[in-house]
């Protein structure tokens, strides 16, 4: 199979981060196109491959694929054996609910704490409505690890599609230094010990931005 991964800045693009860790997560053998954002020709060069301007966008035999939460689902379809979804069907649920809140929501954290990974300092305050999305997201973590987190680290025991949604959230709140409970900041540290995030994180230190 052959496929080709279009994203953005590894410092920057989140959700580029979360189609490349569930690459990862189904082993696909994949060539990775980065296109710089905030460029003059940004744009233009992504709309050579996406129809919606925006990466990631997943280049397939089956013809392109755009959205990071519709290139994990044609991955976990592709790659059966690679169980990107939890296996038991309450956790697949959770699994699949956590995911989708995070595609469409938690609006004011990624306004006011915007990914950076070569960040390392805290705001001099966190705004509410982004303190009450950062609240919701330690409920949520707490709720997958009590009830599906007995086998491992990671938010359903072994990593999954969820791990892949989540990592660009707990990279923001290691970045902006946020104060969290012992368990969220146990799973950020999961996180930033993952292997698959690892190398993208070395490869953001080493990103020469213009």
């Amino acid at each position: 199979m052959s496929l080709t991964l279009v994203i953005g800045n590894k410092t920057y693009s989140s959700w580029s981060l979360r189609a490349a860790l569930a690459m990862e997560l189904a082993g696909a053998e994949y060539r990775e196109e980065l296109i710089a954002l905030d460029r003059a020709d940004t744009r233009a060069r992504i709309l050579q491959h996406s129809p919606t301007g925006k990466v990631p966008l997943l280049l397939s035999e089956d013809g392109a694929i755009w959205d990071s939460l519709a290139i994990a689902e044609y991955l976990a379809e592709c790659f059966p054996a690679a169980q990107l979804w939890p296996q038991a069907r309450a956790a697949r649920a959770l699994a699949r609910s956590a995911c989708a809140e995070m595609h469409s929501g938690f609006v004011a954290l990624r306004s006011h704490l915007p990914m950076d990974l070569k960040r390392s300092q805290a705001l001099a305050a966190i705004p509410a409505d982004a303190e009450a999305d950062i609240q919701r997201i330690c409920v949520l973590w707490a709720e997958c690890r009590q009830r599906f987190g007995q086998d491992g680290p990671y938010l359903f025991g072994q990593p999954s599609l969820a791990d892949a949604f989540f990592a660009p959230v707990a990279a923001r709140l290691r970045s902006y230094q946020v104060a969290l409970p012992a368990a969220a900041a146990a799973y950020v540290e999961t996180i930033y010990q993952w292997p698959a995030f690892q190398r993208w994180y070395q490869a953001a230190q080493e990103e020469q931005l213009a």
